[in-house]
């Protein structure tokens, strides 16, 4: 009598009957080595100089209109390479100094400013007052004082104020005694006098007025125009960011399924052999069990 095993239909998903339950997880631990190997020693792709971990920028890290523009330059570069700071603003000076000349045609020095700014991390916000007060000469300063004395009320009425009393002494001391008699003739040439002075002096003022105007508008349009290309760079930044930690978020989520997966079929496996083994026990002490019933009929015959 042959005895059956009753493993034999139980399938052995890891000797390769029925479905595969292994994950092929070589991609992800020579990922893991390979930023292993990296974060231990990081190297320019571009100079092939030995960067420190402040100074390094990954490269898949970079918004893709930088990275493509990049990639033009060095076409040998990857995307889990590493490259210096410097060198990524370098790259994203020329990147911004193209955009710019298609969209404006040819770049003017207020531009290159910004481009330059933007290189070195500076700042082009400035204190037109200081500087330009700071500057100022002597005669400025009295033009100026003239410009700002002469269009005040306290000109207006102090001068009503003296006409008056020069025409109020002049008229009180009579026609023979008088040393301006009507019509003012003295009066009128003071009159004429410091209107012909005052008005070039205003005139200088407001000159100077506009020159620190047009210095003002210049620096603001620097400064728009830097924080302009700079929100633009953040939104192209963020967007690739977000992207990016979609897509590990995802190859996570997909790993962890993998090995839910296998966990579960490792158990359904367990659990096959245990109730094989159970079955296999069963039926051995059936065996072993059935002999000594099958005894006692002879035992009472005799």
């Amino acid at each position: 009598m042959t005895e059956t095993d009753p493993a034999e239909g139980i399938v052995d998903f890891d000797a390769g009957e029925g479905e595969a339950a292994t994950v092929v997880m070589d991609d992800y631990t020579k990922s893991l080595a390979q930023a292993k190997a990296k974060s231990v020693k990081l190297v320019d792709a571009i100079t092939g100089a030995t960067l420190k971990k402040k100074d390094a920028v990954h490269f898949d890290d970079l918004r893709p209109s930088l990275a493509e523009f990049m990639r033009q330059k060095h076409p040998d570069i990857r995307s889990d390479d590493y490259i210096s700071r410097k060198a990524m603003d370098e790259y994203r000076a020329q990147y911004i100094a193209e955009l710019l000349t298609d969209e404006r045609g040819e770049l003017s020095n207020l531009e290159d400013e910004v481009v330059e700014s933007l290189k070195t991390h500076d700042t082009l916000a400035e204190n037109i007052e200081e500087d330009y007060e700071d500057h100022r000469s002597i005669g400025d300063r009295m033009a100026d004082m003239v410009a700002a004395f002469g269009g005040s009320w306290t000109f207006i009425i102090s001068f009503c104020l003296f006409l008056t009393v020069w025409m109020g002494i002049n008229l009180a001391m009579g026609e023979s005694k008088a040393f301006d008699a009507y019509p003012f003739i003295l009066l009128n040439l003071i009159l004429s006098t410091i209107a012909a002075l005052q008005a070039p002096i205003i005139m200088m003022s407001q000159r100077r007025q506009e020159a620190k105007d047009r210095l003002r508008a210049l620096n603001d349009y620097k400064v728009n125009l830097k924080a302009e290309l700079e929100i633009r760079h953040l939104h192209e930044k963020v967007d690739h960011l977000l992207n990016r930690q979609w897509e590990r978020l995802t190859e996570i989520q997909q790993i962890q399924i993998e090995m839910m997966l296998e966990q579960a079929k490792a158990a359904t496996r367990a659990l096959k052999v245990s109730k094989a083994s159970k079955v296999k026990t069963n039926a051995l002490k059936n065996l072993f069990g059935g002999k000594p019933k099958a005894e006692e009929p002879d035992d009472s015959t005799e």
